[in-house]
This record gives structure tokens, sequence and C-alpha cells, in this order.
């Protein structure tokens, strides 16, 4: 019996249909993975700013001495943790304590000399007293003999020299006021604590404790130790820089894009944040707080000249600062120069390029450099107490 045709699906394809139906399949992968790629770019990349050209960035806290002196022991080195005030050089007292003494023991002659003005006040009106009383009198003496030089009671001798006592008295009691109007220059109506000499010779017994408080170097902040520089037996100069301090808390991330990237960051954006020392098991998350106002180059000791015929253009870099948050920064503590990718999703890009609020507090304070000078102000009330008695 004659077999019925076989259908087109059954027949063997040619080499060039086959390549033909490979090709086709290979132009829809192709079609679907380019789909799948630009749908993830426009929901994941679109937006996205990345660079590896960021660093952890910090205070550094350089350490000086206040005052000159030799160092007798350095109580912390480098790596080693240190608390607000705790003192890190301690230098040899012997020459302060000296000064402190002699000012003090100053300060007292002070007091007893300057009581004596209160003294010689009294003594003085008293002189004028005095005084007034011999004027008085020689004048009285002088009236009598002139009323009786008539009757020949007294010679013209004698008429001169009470003359003559009169105008000795008067100079007398010339001389006591001025005395007097002297000695009242120098007091003012002023009580004894306010006077110059006593407030200055006070000020110097000050300067002379602090000076001696200072030779204990302190820690104006909590953080670890870093580029110690100083020995035990070295002479210090005021001013010389001996270590510094790093707080583990104070860190962010200066990130370098692109001038070509910048165009849509603002401040308050969220940023993803990886550390080579971590690697990507850690993302820290972090905001932008601000642009820097200048190119490194900018900036830097010798800015470059493009004014000449060779120019090239370099696409720039602009700093862009990273806070951190606190909890992850303490839970994965980073250093000062350490490498980090920074990745930035531009929302929100009506939000500011620049800072429009003003710092109403300072950005790092510490007062454990200040003094408090209540025991020594007290001390010298003391001194001038007991010397004014």
């Amino acid at each position: 019996m004659p077999q019925p045709p076989q259908s087109d699906s059954n027949q063997v394809k040619t080499p060039l249909e086959k390549r033909k139906q490979w090709l086709l399949i290979f132009l829809m992968v192709i079609i679907i993975a380019a789909m799948a790629s630009a749908t993830w770019w426009y929901f994941n990349s679109r937006n996205v700013q990345s660079t590896d050209d960021a660093y952890v960035m910090g205070n550094q806290v350089t350490i000086s001495s206040q005052v000159n002196g030799s160092v007798v022991s350095v109580n912390y080195t480098n790596t080693d943790l240190v608390q607000q005030g705790d003192v890190l050089v301690n230098l040899d007292d012997t020459d302060a304590n000296l000064n402190f003494k002699k000012v003090k023991n100053k300060l007292a002659e002070t007091v007893r000399k300057t009581k004596q003005i209160y003294v010689n006040d009294a003594q003085y009106n008293a002189n004028i007293a005095q005084a007034k009383i011999a004027y008085q009198q020689a004048q009285a003496d002088y009236q009598r003999r002139t009323q009786l030089i008539g009757a020949g009671a007294f010679s013209k001798e004698d008429l001169q020299h009470a003359r003559n006592a009169v105008s000795s008295s008067k100079a007398a009691l010339d001389v006591a006021i001025e005395q007097y109007r002297s000695n009242r220059i120098l007091i003012q109506n002023s009580t004894l604590e306010q006077q110059p000499a006593i407030l200055l010779a006070a000020e110097q017994m000050r300067e002379a404790w602090l000076a001696l408080q200072r030779t204990k170097i302190r820690s104006p902040v909590t953080g670890y130790v870093a580029q110690r520089n100083v020995q035990v037996g070295e002479t210090l100069s005021a001013g010389q820089a001996l270590l510094s301090i790093v707080p583990a808390d104070q860190l962010w991330i200066d990130a370098n894009f692109k001038e070509t990237q910048l165009s849509g960051v603002r401040i308050g954006q969220k940023v993803s944040v990886v550390s080579d020392l971590y690697g990507s098991n850690v993302v820290f998350d972090g905001v932008v707080e601000g642009i820097n106002m200048g190119t490194g180059g900018a900036f830097s000791v010798l800015p470059a000249q493009n004014a000449t015929g060779n120019w090239i253009k370099v696409v720039q870099r602009l700093p862009v600062r990273i806070t951190l948050d606190a909890e992850q920064l303490k839970a994965y503590p980073l250093r000062i120069g350490l490498s980090t990718t920074v990745t930035l999703r531009e929302n929100n890009t009506n939000g500011p390029a620049l800072s429009t609020t003003q710092r109403l507090k300072p950005a790092y304070q510490s007062q454990a450099l200040v003094l408090d000078t209540s025991s020594i102000d007290g001390e010298i009330q003391d001194i001038i107490k007991a010397n004014a008695m």
C-alpha cells in the first residue's frame, strides 16, 4: 500500500536551517539578557555613584607641652587607651615649685607693705590735726603780740619771731595736708584686696601655680595614643609636639568622587561603605555630611597653573565627607587611613548641596585642660588675710 506523506516536522532540517534556529535562540538570549540588565540598571544602578578612592579620616589631637621642662616619666605609649584628663607625661617640677614659693612670699610682702599705706593714712590725718593746732596757736600768739606792741611789752624782734612762727606752722600744715593727699591717692577709696600691687602679686601667684600644674601634661580627649616621639630625660620647649591622641568615635570617610559624579550628590543622602579591613561582610551605613569647597589640588602648596599652551584637562576629584553610624563604628572600629569603597544612591536630589544651617555649638570641645583655680584663689585670700592683721 502506498504510505501517507510525512509531515514537515519529521523532515530532516538542513544545516542552514539549524544555523538559523541557533542564531534565533542566541539573539533571544541576548535580548532577554539586555532587558534584564537594563531593568536591573534602572532600578538599582541608575542613580548610584561609587568610588574606591575613599579613606577613613579622623581627629588627630596633637599633645604638646605648655611649659618648658625635662621629662621624668612617659605614662603611655602607642596603641594605649587613655581617658580624658589622664596624665600622659610628667615634667620635673622643681623649678616650678621654687618659683611658686617665691611669688607666694612676694604676695605676703606686698600685702604688708600695702597695709602701711592705710596705717599712714591715719597717721597723716593726725599730723594735719597737730599742725592745725600749732598753726592756730602761732596765730594767736602773733595777734596778742601785735595788740601789745604799743605798750612796749614786746620788742620788734619778738614780734618778728611770732610772725615767723605763724609762717612756719602754716608751712608745716601745708606739708601735712600734701602728705595726706599723696597717701590718699595711693588708697583711692579701695579696699586692701583691690590695691593694684596686691592684685598684681596675686596674678603672679596664679601664673606660677598654673605653670606648676602644667608640669603634668594631660589628655584633652579619650582615645588611643599614636605617633609618640617623646622620651624620658628629654628637655621640652613650650609648644613642642609630643604625641597624638586619636578618638575612636570621631572618625569619618572622605570619599573622593570625580567631578562628573557629583551633580546629583546632596547632603543627607544615604551611603554604603565597605572597608578593606572587614570586607563585604561588614557594610557601614553612612550619611553625606558635606561636600568640600575645593579639590585637593586647589589647596596644595603649589596649585597647578593651567595657563600654559600644553595644558591637558584632568578630571578632578572632590572630597565628600561621610559620617558613619556610631554603633557600627563601636562594634567594628576603624583606623585613620584605611581604604574603603563608597556607594552612594542619589535619592532626594532636591536636598542642599551646601550646608544651609549655622552650627550653634562647637564641633569639638574639651574642658580637661581648663584648670579650676578655686583652690589657689582661696589660698591667695588666706595669705592676704593673714598678712593684713
